[in-house]
């Protein structure tokens, strides 16, 4: 018998908030294995690591190279400098992560208005979906840290009166450009995803594009439109970081990874803390999109998974 169990001869599914209790679990669970994984391999591996045929595939378990978890949080609550006023390294790391959630929030905006817009011209002419899909399957191919000093020299050549082009929006446009192409294709696979016999029966009644469009093909996409926002969400926060690190600009997460990782020799624990920052910032940006799916529940039966 199964955990849903059988009441009255049907089949009695668990609860909502036990589903949503019991993945939170499992998600610390995770957390907690990686944890102690790592303390485990810090133990038993050797302290140059294990090298097979001249090649490294395993790190090395010194403190420099691997400091212990509990060292790790523990330098979240220090300063972040030697100085009399520095702020503990968790408010700096926090700062910069509400920076670069800001900037890939804008992307991610960006990116699902042109996605959806992309997605209802290919559903709507069935050319434009032979032209443009190759297009959009091809963008994504671009080495990210190849076009993001273009993009940062094209936009600092943009002027209209007063409006002056600011690094920021160099990586918004650059996680923007992440972030379409998930719901540009799961969007026009759940646009189609109507049954012809439901299609068939509002053309009968000679409705028009629009209205099928808001009543039937919209509705019909949900399932397959939130996976795809999910991973529009995580793309626009790793398009943002690897942006902020191309560009070099400054106040972000990126751009503190690679300064934390200059100062690593001395403080290896230090050089861990905006990469839990990271960590926090793609939790945050998928816990927003599932905030979003509970608005949307209605519409989620047979959700396709992403």
């Amino acid at each position: 018998m199964s955990a849903a169990g059988l009441v009255g001869g049907r089949l009695r599914r668990p609860a909502p908030s036990a589903t949503r209790w019991r993945r939170a679990g499992l998600g610390a669970l995770g957390v907690l294995l990686v944890a102690v994984v790592w303390e485990a391999y810090k133990a038993i591996g050797p302290d140059n690591g294990v090298v097979i045929g001249g090649l490294t595939v395993l790190p090395r378990t010194t403190d420099l190279a691997m400091p212990h978890v509990w060292d790790m949080f523990a330098r979240l609550g220090q300063p972040v400098n030697g100085t009399s006023n520095a702020a503990p390294v968790w408010q700096a790391v926090l700062e910069a992560a509400g920076f670069s959630l800001g900037v890939a929030g804008v992307g991610w905006l960006v990116g699902v208005a042109v996605g959806m817009g992309l997605a209802l011209l290919m559903q709507r002419f069935r050319t434009a979906e032979s032209a443009v899909l190759p297009w959009v399957v091809l963008s994504q191919t671009v080495p990210l840290i190849a076009i993001a000093p273009l993009v940062r020299r094209w936009g600092s050549q943009i002027q209209f009166g007063d409006f002056e082009w600011q690094n920021w929006m160099s990586v918004a446009v650059i996680a923007s450009y992440l972030a379409f192409f998930p719901v540009a294709i799961g969007a026009l696979r759940g646009l189609g995803a109507p049954d012809a016999i439901h299609t068939d029966l509002f053309r009968s009644y000679a409705v028009g594009w629009w209205v099928t469009l808001w009543r039937l093909r919209l509705p019909a996409a949900v399932p397959y439109l939130l996976p795809a926002l999910r991973l529009a969400a995580a793309n626009a926060v790793i398009g943002a970081v690897v942006a902020e690190v191309s560009i070099g600009l400054r106040g972000g997460i990126g751009r503190m990874i690679i300064e934390y990782a200059q100062s690593g020799s001395g403080d290896p624990a230090k050089t861990w803390a905006p990469i839990l920052g990271a960590v926090l910032l793609g939790l945050v940006a998928a816990g927003f999109v599932a905030l979003l799916g509970l608005l949307l529940g209605r519409f989620r039966r047979g959700e396709v998974p992403a």
